[in-house]
């Protein structure tokens, strides 16, 4: 496939990941891929310009990062029939696994070129501003949330996925946990925490929603009962043991609409980003996105 693709990358990622998308740009280019790479320089800059590429008629898209650099691209190419890919240099790249794309240079080449594709189905945040947010993988409100809230960028950039870990202790001490009025599909209820997601995976490779599917209409609300460190502890335990789904004390189900109504002014973070505060309503966006898989 010789379409024209734009590449979208953060600068600021740090110098190793840097050479592992210097590594795969390399490979674009022997595959005789057409590419020019634009680079960022703030959040959110990721989204206008893949606004403006597709006001340019572009027909790919890439997003070089993680997540949330991901989830910037398709806010910016939702509705369009521009093609979403990938190259996975994030810090959990929970989204790559997610679809099982590929990490190796030759390999995300050769996907890239290839032109399958899949449609999957992002969620969409409306937030109490009017302003409404797709994430490709998850949305959180509670302890999570207070966790990327208060993360500190450049501890995360020399330590990666450890610098989650360190900043989940400090606030399992911290965090009042709230209990949060959620309605599910307009059935009430309360929790201590609630994770939307639209795929199986959190935080990498651990399974949290094992029903869940990327492609499949509808939100997996995963909704933690408890609060307080002892259950947020257990549950930060059980994860990578691959114990979570079977945790007593939290429930999943498939639902057309989330809404956390109560208490107002918690922060809300998608695909590990801070997008806002509650009151917060989660549905399925209006639209797929194509995304380019091997």
């Amino acid at each position: 496939m010789r379409s024209r693709m734009l590449v979208i990358f953060n600068p600021a990622a740090g110098a190793r990941r840097r050479r592992r998308f210097e590594r795969v740009a390399g490979a674009l280019a022997e595959a005789g891929i057409r590419f020019t790479v634009a680079d960022t320089t703030a959040p959110g800059h990721a989204e206008a310009l893949a606004r403006e590429a597709v006001a340019a008629g572009e027909r790919v898209v890439i997003a070089a990062g993680g997540d949330g650099t991901i989830a910037e691209v398709v806010n910016g190419i939702a509705g369009s029939e521009t093609r979403l890919g990938v190259i996975p240099i994030g810090t959990a790249n929970v989204f790559a696994h997610e679809l099982g794309l590929p990490f190796g240079a030759a390999a995300i080449a050769a996907s890239l070129k290839r032109g399958a594709v899949r449609h999957v189905i992002p969620g969409a945040a409306r937030l109490a501003s009017g302003r409404t947010r797709l994430f490709v993988q998850m949305l959180g409100v509670g302890l999570d949330a207070a966790v990327v809230a208060s993360l500190n960028g450049a501890l995360k950039r020399r330590i990666g996925r450890s610098a989650y870990v360190v900043e989940t202790l400090r606030q399992i001490a911290a965090w009042p946990f709230p209990r949060l009025t959620l309605t599910l599909d307009g059935a009430p209820r309360e929790a201590a925490q609630v994770i939307a997601t639209k795929g199986r995976f959190y935080g990498g490779r651990f399974v949290l929603a094992p029903d869940a599917a990327p492609d499949a209409a509808g939100i997996s609300a995963c909704v933690f009962d408890r609060g307080g460190w002892w259950s947020a502890l257990r549950a930060g335990i059980a994860l990578p043991l691959g114990l979570l789904p079977g945790l007593d004390g939290l429930t999943r189900r498939r639902v057309a609409a989330l809404e956390v109504a109560a208490p107002a002014g918690l922060p809300v973070q998608a695909d590990g980003d801070l997008i806002g505060a509650t009151p917060v309503m989660v549905t399925d966006a209006a639209m797929p996105i194509a995304v380019a898989v091997p």
